[in-house]
């Protein structure tokens, strides 16, 4: 599964901070097993590691932590801060891959050190402008969000011009509104707005003013907010869209008693197959006219079968079914993580069916039944649904069974869908989507919940066709 931040995925942020390792040199499985082996005999009588040149540890560490072995990763970059501490070309990248080591281990206060250090030993670079946006980020992820918001507005007055300039204003406003000081969130929403008129993150702004405004149960705001971004009708590269907007109006109006504009405003989401909201509002509607009755959305045809298999169905049944998943759930993910292709492998290192990567599946392998556990093992049918299921049933728990945590989970990590559904108010699905605050994540949210409403039309849950 794949870890991302924003609209780019971290371990994106990670390779290209080694533009001088090829692709190949850092993802493949042979490339993993080679600097294995070549470590093997790389060490001394007692075990330590050779000191090799700078761009053969920089390697070595790369090739590990793409792979997501980190601490193999922090050994290498250990020996170039002890051999190699004045190498410019080789220290921004080495502070920042021990930084992020730990952020994704979620060992957020370690990483909130390297992070530090980068910053202030190498300003004047991409990795030390990355480092002050990612501190920001470890922050939030330890909710100490007032801390996060002097980090965004730092990265906003030193790096004015800075890649993450955006996102450190949307964070910015995030953070404030986490720490429930709304006056000057709204203030830095206004600021966004002039600084960023007719883009997309002057629209991410006023979108975040909606999400608050609803939160706050303010709905009377929550809905001239909405009305502001209909109005504006700028949705292009945004974090969110016409139907969205509309609903979160439709969800205010409802709230405020208005039930009869809140329907109006539902009716007016198209039905189609392909937008979330759409179904969500088909639902809205169903309580709201027929006292609950569920109405179908979209045209699934048996046509769609093709598209919309049904692999592994023995696996399915035993590993997903007897921990109370829906199998249907589970292809959901199949479909949109690796076509079902069994033998796939991201750039993250995930691998197999359910596109899991190693350090996820290790904390689960024993408890699905595999002791003797190796990575490759996850190119197994069998064994990446069992592995798989195990964990998709935590989160299923962790996330009280709503299946868009469990997505949003499964591909922006628990921590961050912990922190969008704290942040939902009320707790439906339709908030707590509207709260995902990583672009990729948001669109594999809505994705693979549209493959499960497809799957739910054409099987039953014990996955025969209808």
């Amino acid at each position: 599964m794949k870890k991302t931040i924003n609209s780019i995925a971290l371990i994106f942020v990670l390779i290209c901070s080694f533009s001088f390792v090829s692709n190949a040199q850092v993802h493949s499985d042979a490339a993993l097993r080679r600097i294995i082996e070549q470590d093997k005999t790389s060490r001394d009588a007692r075990g330590n590691l050779s000191t090799l040149s700078a761009a053969e540890h920089a390697l070595r560490a790369d090739v590990y932590s793409t792979n997501r072995q980190f601490p193999q990763a922090r050994e290498h970059w250990q020996k170039i801060l002890d051999v190699y501490p004045t190498n410019a070309s080789v220290m921004p990248k080495t502070l920042f891959g021990i930084a992020r080591s730990y952020m994704w281990e979620r060992e957020y206060e370690k990483a909130v050190f390297w992070f530090d250090r980068l910053t202030k030993d190498f300003p004047g670079t991409k990795d030390g402008r990355e480092g002050l946006a990612f501190k920001g980020a470890s922050y939030v992820r330890m909710n100490k969000h007032a801390e996060a918001a002097r980090t965004y507005e730092q990265y906003i007055v030193m790096f004015p011009t800075g890649e993450r300039v955006e996102t450190s204003y949307l964070n910015l406003i995030e953070s404030l509104r986490e720490t429930r000081k709304y006056d000057e969130a709204n203030r830095w929403v206004e600021k966004a707005r002039q600084r960023f008129s007719g883009m997309p993150t002057e629209t991410n702004a006023l979108h975040a003013r909606l999400r608050m405004e609803l939160y706050r149960q303010n709905y009377a705001e929550a809905v001239r907010a909405a009305d502001v971004l209909l109005n504006r009708r700028n949705f292009a590269n945004s974090m969110t869209s016409t139907d969205e907007v509309k609903f979160l109006k439709g969800l205010a109006l409802e709230k405020s008693n208005r039930k009869a504009e809140a329907i109006s405003v539902y009716s007016s989401i198209p039905d189609s197959l392909s937008s979330y909201y759409s179904g969500l509002a088909a639902e809205k509607l169903s309580k709201l006219n027929s006292g609950g009755q569920l109405q179908k959305t979209g045209k699934v045809s048996t046509s769609m079968t093709r598209d919309y298999p049904v692999l592994f169905r023995a696996e399915l049944i035993r590993s997903a079914k007897s921990r109370g998943i829906d199998p249907r759930f589970v292809l959901a993910i199949m479909k949109q993580e690796s076509s079902f292709r069994a033998n796939a492998k991201s750039p993250a290192a995930a691998r197999g069916l359910l596109q899991l990567v190693y350090d996820t599946a290790v904390k689960y392998n024993k408890k699905a039944g595999y002791n003797n556990f190796q990575a490759d093992d996850l190119y197994q049918p069998s064994v990446n649904i069992a592995i798989g299921s195990v964990y998709i049933a935590e989160l299923k728990d962790e996330f009280g069974g709503m299946y868009e945590a469990i997505a949003a989970s499964y591909n922006g990590g628990e921590d961050n869908a912990a922190r969008w559904l704290e942040r939902s108010r009320p707790k439906e699905p339709g908030v707590f989507a509207s709260e995902v605050g990583f672009a990729e994540s948001k669109n594999y949210v809505f994705k693979v919940m549209n493959n499960y409403r497809v799957y739910r039309e054409l099987y039953t849950e014990d996955l025969v066709r209808r």
